[in-house]
């Protein structure tokens, strides 16, 4: 038996300004998300790009042609409804942060983490005033109390869709400080993600690349890259 999916039914995709932002509809009618919520984004652009996606959909609807539309799912059936939980889960990653963990040996990838990883820490500190302890090895280390304390303020700061975007940036990279700089322009988002990605590139260079790794690595590259858009088409 074929597995059935869902055919496009409408004609148009279009918005209309609405309370809180922008209002998606198909042929008139609002767009909902799969828990039934109006489809309403904050910016025009947004807005813009969510709609281009439903009006891209050829007969058979390929949600996974639709990362805009799936993000302000996500921000308007989940995010919005456990705000606090996610804003503490992604809060936390200031307390493992990937820059703060450096290799042991050999001094060659030392040397790479250190030039790459301490300007984003400075970076850090001048723009959010927080410390980060720095170790070598993977036992865990605790961070200043005032460090945590600041961290979890800058992001409750964000509103429902902007978490949405944050999120993904930490937990692919692995990094609250590398999140930061993606959502104030601090470097580019490829940048961004190579750093992120130090160690791997490392082991890439020494031993060659696996290729199921390479797939797997793109895929987080690519939802990196998303996550950075959407962030920025927030505002």
């Amino acid at each position: 038996m074929s597995e059935w999916k869902a055919k496009r039914f409408w004609k148009a995709a279009n918005f209309v300004p609405e309370t809180g932002g922008f209002a998606i509809q198909l042929d008139g009618r609002p767009l909902r998300t799969p828990a039934n919520t109006p489809v309403v984004v904050p910016t025009e652009a947004m807005a813009k790009a969510v709609a281009a996606e439903w009006d891209a959909q050829e007969d058979q609807i390929d949600p996974l042609s639709m990362p805009m539309t799936r993000s302000a799912n996500a921000a308007l059936d989940k995010v919005a409804h456990q705000f606090d939980e996610v804003a503490e889960l992604i809060a936390a990653y200031g307390d493992t942060d990937l820059l703060c963990y450096r290799a042991t040996t050999p001094v060659s990838l030392i040397e790479r983490q250190c030039d790459a990883w301490d300007p984003l820490l400075a970076w850090a500190k001048e723009n959010f005033g927080v410390e980060m302890t720095v170790t070598s090895g993977v036992m865990p280390v605790s961070q200043p109390s005032a460090t945590t304390t600041r961290f979890r303020s800058v992001v409750a700061e964000l509103n429902s869709f902007q978490l949405t975007g944050f999120h993904d940036l930490v937990s692919l990279s692995g990094s609250l400080v590398i999140g930061l700089a993606a959502t104030r322009d601090h470097g580019t988002p490829e940048e961004l993600w190579n750093t992120s990605r130090i160690d791997e590139i490392w082991q890439e260079e020494q031993w060659g690349k696996d290729d199921e790794a390479s797939i797997q690595a793109e895929k987080k590259r690519a939802a990196f890259l998303h996550a950075y858009e959407f962030f920025h088409i927030c505002a």
